[in-house]
């Protein structure tokens, strides 16, 4: 059976004060001004994701446009360098140190879980995740801003219709706003709730194609928080986690999927793509919007692979 879905986990090895203080450094990014921020702008029509995307950059519905702020950082090596606000230059030690610990120690462990699932040598996911080789692993500062009564009738309640995430894992810290939900088998979305002292993880894109379908990728959404919480803004910090870039996102070959029936690729869209060319491809495709997200219903996104959108 595919194992598909959000899980939380516990116990990652960092206090609450130290997790505080990564949602205090992105409320004080998110402050800084329009043109301040605007320095430090991702490239994002050629695919690239770090650094800064400003507000209202995507039509989500005719005439109504996102909500969200995000400042992305990128893994600390050296080809990845990039300026920086002051603020994050000021708190770089411990913005590395929380990135590296996320990378090592939750991830790696994770990492060496599926590969013991399938069978495979227990560094083969670890092999291919390394921290000092190039890859869109990032560390995310993320705002979603209110909206009004008006507003969120216009959308359906609905911010960021279902998709899924472009990686391998995507780690989400608690934080008190609820809007996050997940599309369960029967297609009835969930609320994700937010556990004390716990990451909220989701499966993405890159793990559903190295394994066939046998980890699935979560489908999931983003909607107006409940009435309690309508007049406050959301502000995330999350992890997510990339393969690297040169590789080729191929089934993995593994006794456990052959004897489940996984063996065979019944999608070979993904096939002969890297993974750094499937993530550049999402990126710019999310910016190159001929039409309103709503009106989307699947979209090409490199070499005949396309994606899904979910109401």
């Amino acid at each position: 059976m595919p194992i598909e879905g959000f899980f939380y986990i516990i116990n990652f090895g960092l206090t609450q004060e130290q997790v505080d203080e990564q949602f205090a450094i992105g409320k004080e990014v998110f402050k800084l001004s329009t043109e301040e921020k605007l320095k430090y702008r991702a490239d994002l029509e050629n695919g690239g994701y770090n650094g800064y995307k400003p507000l209202g950059l995507r039509e989500v519905r005719p005439g109504i446009f996102d909500n969200t702020e995000i400042y992305n950082i990128p893994k600390f090596i050296p080809e990845l360098e990039r300026p920086h606000p002051e603020i994050i230059n000021q708190n770089r030690p411990n913005i590395e140190a929380f990135a590296r610990h996320i990378h090592d120690q939750v991830v790696g462990k994770l990492l060496v879980l599926f590969a013991i699932i399938l069978e495979l040598p227990e560094d083969f996911f670890l092999q291919r995740h390394r921290y000092d080789i190039r890859s869109d692993c990032h560390l995310r500062y993320m705002k979603y801003h209110h909206r009004t009564v008006e507003q969120n009738k216009a959308l359906e309640n609905v911010w960021v219709k279902g998709h899924t995430d472009f990686g391998s894992l995507t780690l989400l810290f608690r934080q008190p706003v609820a809007a996050l939900q997940v599309r369960t088998p029967e297609e009835e979305w969930k609320w994700v709730k937010p556990y004390p002292g716990s990451i909220t993880v989701n499966l993405a894109d890159s793990l559903e194609f190295l394994t066939n379908g046998f980890l699935k990728s979560s489908i999931h959404r983003v909607v107006a928080p409940p009435p309690d919480q309508a007049d406050l803004d959301r502000l995330g910090v999350l992890y997510f986690v990339r393969p690297e870039d040169n590789l080729e996102l191929r089934p993995v070959v593994s006794s456990v999927l052959e004897r489940l029936g996984y063996d065979k690729v019944t999608d070979s869209g993904a096939v002969g793509i890297t993974a750094g060319e499937w993530v550049k491809a999402r990126v710019s495709r999310n910016v190159a919007q001929s039409k309103a997200r709503s009106e989307v219903v699947e979209e090409e996104v490199i070499k005949g692979k396309s994606v899904k959108y979910y109401d």
